[in-house]
C-alpha cells in the first residue's frame, strides 16, 4: 500500500517575508499512522497544513494525499480529508447539533451514518446540543470541531494545533480520542507546539523556520541525541541565566522549569567543576549544578542551534 501522504521538495514563500514559510520539505506518512509536526509558532506548520488541505498552492515541490495531487486533484482530496484548523472556525451562531448536521450535509451524509466514529466524543457534547457553538468552553469547542471533521468518515485527518489554549485535562482527553481514531485506520497528521505531546505520536517531525530538522520516533530521537545536559539553580535565577550565557565555555543556556539547562562546549567532570567555580566567583548562593537526562525540548533547542 502506498503512503497516505507523500511530500517532496515542498516550498512556499509569502511575498512580504524575507524567509520562506516552507523550504524543501520532504516527508512520507504511512496509512493509519499518527504523525506529529512539533514546532513553535512561525515554524511553518499551518502553511504545510493549508497546502495539504488544498487551501493554498505551493511554490515548488509536490505533495500527494492518498495518491491525489494537491494541485490537480484538490476536489478529490477535499472529499477524503477532515481538517481542523488552529482557530475555531465553526458557525458560532449555530447550535452544536446544527453545526454537525450542516457539515454532514456538505459531504452528502448524515451524523447517524458515521455515528460510530464520533460517538465517544459526541456523548460529551449531547447535553449541550442546543447550545450555540460560540457559548461553548474551549474544550467543548475542540470536541465539536473534531466531530465536524470526522462526520464524513475521512481517510486522512489534519489537525492544526488542536490543543492550543485548552486546559490540561481536555488536552489529555483529546489525545485519548486520537488514539481511538487511529485504531479505526484513519491517518492522522497533527501539529502542536507542546513538546510533551510528541510522545503520543507514532513518529514526529521537529520543525523550525520552514524546515524539518529531524524525523523519527520519540524514543529514537531521545536515544540518538544523548546530550550532556546540566540543570543549574541558585538563589538569583535571572542573574544566573545572564552569567551562564556570558561564560566562555557555554554552548547554550535556557530556562527549563525551575532550573536552567546548560550545554557546555566540552563536557567532563573538570568542565562541570570549572562552571561551578565560575558561578561561585560571581557570588551565586545556594548553587546547584547536576547532570540530567536530555528531554525532547533540549534536543529540539540543540538541533535549532546547529541549524542556525
Amino acid at each position: 500500500m502506498s503512503n497516505s501522504i507523500e511530500i517532496s521538495g515542498l516550498s512556499k514563500q509569502y511575498l512580504k517575508t524575507a524567509e520562506p514559510a516552507l523550504h524543501d520539505i520532504s516527508l512520507d506518512i504511512q496509512p493509519g499512522e499518527l504523525f506529529g509536526i512539533i514546532g513553535p509558532d512561525g515554524a511553518g506548520k499551518t502553511t504545510l497544513f493549508r497546502i495539504l488541505t488544498t487551501l493554498i498552492l505551493p511554490d515548488a515541490g509536490q505533495a500527494r494525499v492518498c495518491d491525489f495531487d494537491v494541485v490537480r486533484d484538490y476536489k478529490s482530496i477535499r472529499k477524503i480529508s477532515g481538517y481542523m484548523p488552529g482557530r475555531f472556525s465553526l458557525y458560532q451562531d449555530l447550535s452544536v447539533e446544527e453545526n454537525l448536521r450542516f457539515f454532514a450535509t456538505v459531504f452528502n451524509t448524515t451524523p447517524e451514518k458515521n455515528y460510530h466514529l464520533i460517538k465517544d466524543i459526541y456523548v460529551q457534547l449531547e447535553p449541550f446540543k442546543d447550545r450555540r457553538a460560540g457559548k461553548l468552553s474551549g474544550g467543548m469547542k475542540q470536541k465539536l470541531a473534531l466531530c465536524c471533521a470526522l462526520v464524513h468518515q475521512p481517510r486522512v485527518l489534519f489537525l492544526d494545533e488542536p490543543t492550543t489554549g485548552v486546559d490540561p485535562v481536555s488536552r489529555k482527553e483529546f489525545w485519548d480520542m486520537l488514539g481511538a481514531l487511529k485504531r479505526e485506520g484513519i491517518t492522522i497528521l497533527v501539529s502542536t507546539p507542546y513538546m510533551d505531546e510528541a510522545a503520543r505520536c507514532d513518529r514526529i517531525g521537529l520543525m523550525q523556520k520552514g524546515q524539518i530538522l529531524e524525523i523519527d520516533t520519540y524514543a529514537s530521537i531521545l536515544e540518538k541525541h544523548r546530550l550532556p545536559v546540566l540543570a543549574v539553580r541558585s538563589s538569583a535565577m535571572h542573574r544566573l541565566l545572564q552569567d551562564i550565557r556570558a561564560y566562555d565555555h557555554c554552548a547554550s543556556c535556557y530556562s527549563f522549569g525551575s532550573s536552567h539547562h546548560v550545554l557546555l562546549k566540552s563536557y567532563s567532570e573538570a568542565s562541570i567543576e570549572a562552571l561551578r567555580e565560575y558561578l561561585v566567583s560571581k557570588g551565586h548562593a545556594d548553587l546547584q549544578v547536576r547532570p540530567v537526562a536530555a528531554d525532547i525540548e533540549d534536543i529540539f533547542i540543540d538541533l535549532m542551534t546547529h541549524a542556525a
